[in-house]
């Protein structure tokens, strides 16, 4: 935990930019039954029931101090779609950082051996060089960053049912660049001193 609010508590630094990332799945769903307009004093009125039409993984991104988030929903979330999410974020988001400090759960594939998987591994060290991970501990995901941001998103963007991918991805592709536009930036409170005070039973007893 106290790595984690360590690299919280770091400056702004262009050429180390401390980028959180997390990911959830998500069910396109599409109604049963056409849905009902909404008439002069009448709400719109939507059947229960609905037509699953498969599971996708929506992947976030976000620079706490820059006010920036990258989203993006894919088929997967094997340990190739990972890999092909970091080469992004560091050829395309990030080309000219030296390296990037990426917060993120422990996750079986965020790990530094998918990107062997994926890639050659030339390509592969190059792009783990240049990473800094730091994973968040087990039942301790709260002190990611990007998983705020993923509350943000489904309440902002994910509260209707949407039954295709291309679909979900403009519709996510909007709220990123109204977000982006809007350059909110996350202003960390929580401190290693505070976690030492309100978390103190984690700690061992000397």
């Amino acid at each position: 935990m106290e790595d984690v609010l360590a690299v919280y508590a770091r400056p702004w630094n262009p050429a180390r930019p401390v980028v959180c990332m997390d990911e959830k799945p998500y069910q396109l769903l599409a109604p049963a039954r056409d849905p009902i307009p909404a008439t002069p004093g009448g709400d719109p009125k939507q059947d229960f029931e609905y037509v699953r039409h498969g599971t996708c993984s929506i992947f976030v991104w976000t620079q706490p101090l820059a006010g920036w988030r990258h989203v993006d929903a894919q088929p997967q979330r094997t340990r190739i779609d990972w890999a092909h999410q970091v080469e992004r974020l560091l050829t395309i988001d990030y080309p000219d950082a030296d390296a990037v400090v990426l917060v993120l759960d422990n996750l079986n594939t965020h790990s530094i051996g998918s990107l062997y998987e994926a890639f050659a591994p030339v390509k592969a060290f190059g792009l783990a060089q240049r990473l800094e991970i730091h994973h968040t501990p087990k039942h301790g995901s709260w002190l990611n960053i990007a998983e705020i941001e993923l509350s943000a998103l489904t309440r902002q963007c994910l509260d209707r049912r949407i039954d295709d991918l291309d679909v979900l991805n403009t519709e996510l592709a909007a709220w990123q660049t109204a977000v982006n536009a809007d350059q909110r930036q996350v202003n960390w409170h929580f401190t290693t001193q505070d976690a030492r005070i309100k978390l103190r039973h984690l700690y061992p007893n000397r």
